[in-house]
């Protein structure tokens, strides 16, 4: 395949790559230092907005979220009565409405629970600030926040090139090591230092514009959705040990990298399909054609990418969809599936029975406080923060910091990242969502003792 070397592009045409992508590393990936009340934290601008509409909007957020979810729910009932095909005309909407059956019970099983969860309606188990409440009245407030931004601004990082100019050079990299292409490292980058959320946002959208295979974007979905800088401060903060947070990190970075090296190779992983969203089969790795580099071919497909966006419009209508299809798209299931699986951990001893195994485990590893400690192992499944809760207990420091860095590492549960998978397009049901999170708790325990027990 040749290519000139001298394509012509206008000055403008290299600005319209390099400015929205510098706006969009910036506001997804830069830290910047805040300092609210006398105390500085650290955080990206997407999540600092987020967290100011989150403020001003704190004492009605519960009561719109509630209403999207029931609007969904009923717009999803109506679209199943008279037909997707009415909407054939909008094909957002048609997307966004039509869907199947069972995907129109989740909804509407999430409208109940939001309804009963706002109002306190029947059984106080359903509500609890345990329960209902958590997601109603905390975590849907946040992805409320985040969805807004992250949606809305979502296009810098997809549409102007920046992906086309890192897919290119990352290739090297994520290719031989976790058999992904080099774009995939934006989507990484973003749940690293923003929020996981985003990374499966970004990934879904990708793989239903065909940039994924139904592998990759699975492989991406449930191992590089890492959980963000911030949320894991919190985790380790809820255990007591704040102060332990750079080892904490570099601990979960270390599990987390040997889990994303191993997991992709084995099944469920391994046995995805390698075909795009529309059913052709995977192209091998492009060929640089003469006279590139990685990196001047990089930039020749970011600016040729930047080069076809032309309408400001378009990109806030995109950007509005976005926003649109994550409220509606994943907040109904994040509510169905995060209740259930929260009441289920809550109120019932299944994840004691299910942590059982792992005494043995445990023990074999000297963890301390290993009956205690197996109650945590399986219960982030449903919330990653109950393991923290849970576990926060525990006399041991050594066996409080285990049970952190593996909640982080384990990195599927019901109540965000995985509602959020089984709300989008990503090809992964709730059975290999379980068997992946078995897989990441094996892989990665024994890497967590190993460190806990050189620095305790």
């Amino acid at each position: 395949m040749e290519h000139s070397k001298q394509t012509s592009f206008k000055w403008t045409d290299h600005l319209k790559f390099i400015l929205p992508s510098l706006l969009g590393i910036f506001l997804f990936m830069i830290p910047i230092t805040i300092t609210e009340n006398g105390e500085t934290s650290r955080t990206i601008p997407i999540a600092f907005f987020a967290d100011q509409l989150k403020a001003l909007l704190e004492n009605h957020l519960s009561t719109i979220m509630m209403v999207i979810i029931t609007v969904t729910a009923i717009l999803t009932v109506v679209v199943k009565v008279i037909g997707g095909h009415r909407l054939a005309q909008t094909p957002f909407f048609q997307k966004l409405f039509d869907v199947s059956p069972f995907w129109t019970i989740v909804r509407v099983v999430g409208a109940i629970l939001a309804i009963m969860t706002l109002f306190e309606l029947g059984p106080e188990f359903v509500y609890s600030d345990a329960t209902g409440n958590l997601l109603l009245g905390d975590l849907l407030h946040t992805l409320f926040a985040v969805f807004f931004f992250a949606g809305l601004f979502l296009p810098l990082l997809l549409n102007f090139g920046l992906l086309d100019f890192f897919g290119s050079i990352m290739t090297i990299v994520m290719r031989p090591l976790f058999k992904l292409p080099g774009r995939s490292s934006i989507d990484a980058l973003a749940s690293w230092l923003g929020d996981g959320t985003i990374g499966v946002l970004l990934t879904s959208k990708q793989y239903e514009q065909g940039a994924y295979t139904k592998k990759e974007a699975a492989i991406i979905g449930t191992t590089f959705s890492i959980v963000s800088i911030t949320f894991s401060l919190v985790i380790i903060q809820e255990v007591g040990l704040g102060h332990m947070f750079p080892a904490f990190y570099g601990t979960v970075l270390l599990a987390g990298f040997i889990a994303a090296i191993i997991t992709p190779r084995i099944p469920p992983l391994s046995r995805k399909e390698d075909v795009y969203i529309t059913g052709t089969n995977k192209d091998q790795t492009p060929q640089i054609p003469k006279g590139y580099n990685v990196v001047t071919w990089g930039y020749h497909q970011a600016v040729k990418q930047g080069q076809s966006q032309t309408s400001i419009l378009n990109f806030f209508k995109q950007g509005a969809q976005n926003v649109l299809d994550m409220w509606m798209g994943v907040a109904p299931i994040v509510m169905a599936f995060g209740t259930i699986a929260v009441i289920i951990a809550e109120y019932t001893p299944i994840f004691t029975w299910l942590g059982m195994p792992f005494i043995p485990l445990l023990e074999l590893m000297q963890i301390p406080e290993a009956a205690a400690a197996s109650e945590t192992m399986l219960v982030g499944f449903a919330d990653m923060f109950l393991p923290a809760v849970i576990g926060s207990s525990i006399e041991s420091e050594m066996t409080r910091f285990i049970i952190a860095a593996l909640s982080v590492t384990q990195l599927i549960y019901m109540s965000e990242v995985g509602g959020l998978l089984l709300g989008s397009k990503i090809p992964v049901n709730i059975k290999e969502l379980f068997i992946i999170f078995l897989e990441r708790t094996l892989i990665t325990l024994p890497v967590i003792t190993l460190v806990a027990h050189l620095l305790f």
